[in-house]
């Protein structure tokens, strides 16, 4: 294989694409930080530059760790089997090779930002990694992934602040919120596979009619805690302008599935919730933007 070609099965296993879901949440909360310790919304390019790297080296490792781990689950199932490592295009030695570099990376980019970056860094790990294990045991996984991601909201908080502070707890609430209900839209194509193998999920445990309410309520709570942040954050008319259109895009991604048609499962997913992603981080960028010059 070309060097080129191992590049894309590299990026093709760790699903680089959807660092678009999380890496926009990490930059409103370095910009929203930026605004209220410094009075402008630039964190300047250090900060900017070391929290893109860490976004995108902790998102590598967890997903490396996640397809070497599932490996033998997404083996049994149709819609994951051609996936690289059970399909052989990667081998577990190459993925945990990937994992183990990309966690080095994390490190010294964390180490670049603050101590508590750095401190923190062993917690993360945990989550970044303990993810897979958690659809073995409980329903509640959506929930560690919602918990994992959110990190990065704070975390881009943190990179310019050094410490916790109520936007940066209520940042990681809104990405928690949000991601439990991705996430169970995502679980219903799996569901009867799911069922089949003891993988334990909400839409598994209680039904897809009923998993797909959770699901919106958990979105429902998403745009209340949106708001929150705005408030927490002394946020101008543009941001809860995006607020509102995020709020319409969740909306939308609901009209796309029902019990009886699945069949935009995938689209709900991945285009409704980057379109979500991009427009928070606009909103974010054009409030920061608008509170520094006026």
């Amino acid at each position: 294989m070309s060097a080129t070609g191992r590049i894309r099965t590299y990026l093709e296993l760790v699903k680089f694409e959807h660092t678009v879901f999380a890496l926009p949440f990490a930059y409103a909360g370095m910009l929203l930080a930026s605004m209220s310790v410094r009075g402008t919304g630039w964190p300047g390019w250090h900060t900017l530059i070391w929290v893109t790297v860490a976004m995108a080296a902790a998102r590598t490792a967890a997903m490396g760790a996640n397809r070497v781990i599932d490996r033998f689950i997404d083996a049994r199932n149709p819609r994951t089997a051609g996936r690289e490592v059970p399909s052989g295009k990667v081998s577990p030695a190459q993925a945990w090779t990937l994992v183990g570099v990309s966690v080095l990376v994390l490190a010294f980019a964390a180490a670049q930002l603050n101590p508590l970056c750095l401190v923190l860094l062993p917690l993360a790990l945990v989550f970044l990694i303990g993810y897979p294990y958690t659809k073995r045991y409980t329903w509640l996984c959506h929930v560690w992934l919602g918990i994992t991601d959110g990190a990065a909201a704070a975390g881009g908080w943190i990179a310019v602040t050094g410490h916790f502070d109520p936007p940066a707890w209520a940042l990681w609430a809104v990405v928690i919120c949000w991601m439990v209900g991705l996430d169970v839209i995502y679980a219903t194509m799996d569901y009867r596979f799911d069922l089949a193998n003891g993988v334990k999920s909400i839409p598994a445990r209680f039904g897809i009619p009923r998993a797909l309410k959770i699901a919106a309520a958990s979105h429902a709570l998403t745009f209340a805690l949106l708001l929150l942040v705005g408030v927490l954050a002394g946020a101008s008319f543009w941001y809860y302008l995006a607020a509102l259109a995020m709020g319409a895009i969740l909306l939308y991604e609901h009209r796309l599935v029902n019990p009886d048609d699945l069949t935009r499962a995938n689209v709900a997913f991945f285009d409704a919730n980057m379109w979500l992603a991009l427009t928070m981080l606009a909103g974010v960028i054009i409030d920061v933007t608008w509170r520094t010059l006026t």
